[in-house]
């Protein structure tokens, strides 16, 4: 994909009337520019951070700061106060803004400040009602899902894990873990979970380039039918499993969750939940319960909030469209109105702020190579989005959850955990009603 248009971040170069108020060569900042930044540190919620205007003033300085912001032009500056939570994102993008000190230190002081701020704000409790209430429609999920994970599979390659090419959190019950052995860890904790059985059937909605399902088929001797409507992974997938001669077992099917047929022992989702819309959440119920058999389970892993709240509108606009974050009392509305029991739920927070420390390394090791593809901008841009994910799961207010169910009344479930933690088969409690 070298020289692939940068175009999907949708950040313009120059976007009101504000970005016309140039800065002229060594005019320094006027009373209200002073003024505008100060109002700017107080609306995300006066963080320890110091703020440095265009000719090298500092205007906003506490006692203490942990980093700074700079502010290189006049245009930058009026664009902040408005629609802080979109403009610091683009104009990081584009150099406009930088960070003096540890990036994500200053992102993570951020983030604490506003979240105070954002419990309180009557406009943004209205935009969460409106974003709430979405159900993205097909052609809509697929031009989200094509934004973000289109961009080329050799792009994603650069920075994931090499084996699975796994783009969800990983998994550490040791520390020393490489990120490839921490994928690994996931994928088999999550089947595990769900006690796959050689022989038996799983039905996979959004798999990503396949490396899940590819483990699953060799590892746990079932056979697998994986949706997707990203064409890039699908083809990437195809051609996986056909290299590994595992196509006569497992079926990579270019299509939505709602399209799903046939009946399955299980049913498994990693990583697409974000990307159906709350409004959607019964419909993916029933289409759970029309492809799960009797005795069927299933898993659902997830981003998720504590409370309901959209994404950040950067991240919203410019890296995932349509995405949204659950809390687990929302996941409910999946479960409850078609009849399933939820019997676990974990949440693997921490173990996906390690993946993306992980990540954000490897990117950095190539961000060249990704220069080269792209340019300066979204080189940026990414880098914004790596460590901005990284502070939303260290300060607490974005989870990930793995949330285990079955039919209500099934009775042959484990007795405990110990399959998920130890090698061999799960006892059971009873047979199925």
């Amino acid at each position: 994909m070298a020289g692939h248009s940068p175009e999907p971040l949708g950040i313009p170069e120059r976007e009101d009337s504000a970005d016309r108020r140039k800065t002229p060569a060594g005019a320094g900042p006027h009373a209200l520019d002073r003024w505008l930044a100060n109002k700017f540190m107080e609306a995300i919620g006066s963080p320890p951070l110091s703020l440095t205007l265009w000719d090298g003033e500092r205007v906003y300085s506490p006692r203490d700061p942990v980093a700074g912001l700079c502010v290189h032009d006049r245009g930058a500056l009026w664009r902040l106060v408005p629609h802080p939570d979109l403009a610091i994102g683009d104009l990081y993008s584009l150099g406009r803004i930088t960070v003096e000190g540890d990036l994500l230190t200053a992102l993570e002081t951020v983030y604490r400040s506003m979240s105070e701020l954002d419990r309180h704000n009557r406009m943004l409790r209205t935009v969460q009602r409106v974003i709430l209430s979405t159900a993205p429609s097909l052609s809509r999920a697929r031009a989200n899902i094509h934004h973000h994970y289109d961009l080329g599979n050799d792009f994603y390659e650069l920075w994931l894990d090499r084996d699975a090419l796994q783009y969800t959190c990983a998994y550490y019950p040791a520390s020393e873990m490489t990120l490839e052995q921490a994928q690994r860890a996931k994928m088999d904790h999550v089947c595990r979970k769900v006690w796959l059985q050689p022989g038996e059937s799983v039905v996979e909605a959004g798999c990503g380039w396949g490396g899940f399902a590819l483990h699953m088929a060799r590892h746990y001797g079932v056979t697998v039918r994986a949706f997707n409507i990203s064409r890039e992974q699908i083809v990437y997938a195809r051609a996986w499993a056909a290299r590994e001669g595992l196509s006569d077992r497992v079926e990579f099917v270019e299509d939505d969750f709602r399209n799903i047929t046939g009946r399955y022992d299980a049913f498994l989702s990693i990583g697409m939940l974000e990307h159906v819309g709350r409004g959607n959440y019964s419909h993916l119920g029933r289409v759970i319960d029309r492809c799960l058999k009797p005795d069927g389970r299933g898993l659902i892993h997830s981003i998720g909030r504590d409370r309901p709240w959209p994404l950040n509108a950067w991240i919203r606009k410019r890296i995932f469209p349509g995405a949204y974050p659950p809390t687990l009392r929302e996941m409910t509305q999946i479960f409850e109105p078609s009849g399933f029991s939820v019997l676990d739920a974990e949440n693997l927070r921490l173990h996906y702020a390690a993946t993306l420390r992980e990540w954000l390394d490897r990117y950095e090791q190539r961000v060249d190579t990704v220069r080269g593809m792209f340019d300066e901008r979204f080189v940026r841009a990414w880098r914004l989005y790596l460590a901005g994910s990284i502070a939303g799961f260290t300060r607490g207010s974005l989870q990930l959850f793995q949330v285990l169910f079955a039919r209500s009344g099934v009775n042959a479930i484990p007795r405990s955990r110990a399959h998920v933690y130890e090698d061999g088969e799960a006892e059971v409690l009873g047979e199925s009603a």
